[in-house]
């Protein structure tokens, strides 16, 4: 309490914070300060430089949030692949066991005779 009276009762005085006023709330309020002694030119200018500032983080933050959408939708679509190869390969190797011929089991899981020759 004391810290705030004497920030309020000698704020404009004041060059530089004192030692006793280095906490984080003392800061944004010097900052807040320094910022209220700008002259209409500079305010314009600090808000226009705020402006774009906020606009590139929103493009910045957009673009990350689709990057990571598109990704996972990659991510699940090759997952899905994976899922529906290793079905066909565990058809073909029964398929295999049971004799039938190699381009029949090509055919019909749609592996390639390569793959089929492997199992």
């Amino acid at each position: 309490f004391d810290k705030w009276l004497f920030v309020f009762r000698h704020l404009s005085q004041l060059q530089e914070r004192p030692p006793q006023l280095q906490d984080r709330i003392f800061q944004r309020l010097f900052d807040a300060a320094e910022i209220a002694k700008f002259s209409p030119e500079e305010r314009d200018a600090y808000e226009d430089s705020l402006k774009y500032y906020r606009d590139m983080k929103n493009v910045v933050d957009t673009s990350r949030e689709e990057g990571i959408a598109e990704g996972m939708e990659k991510g699940i679509a090759k997952g899905m692949e994976k899922g529906a190869l290793s079905k066909a390969i565990a058809i073909a190797r029964k398929m295999k066991q049971k004799g039938m011929p190699e381009d029949d089991i090509a055919a019909i899981t749609g592996l390639n005779i390569g793959q089929v020759r492997e199992l």
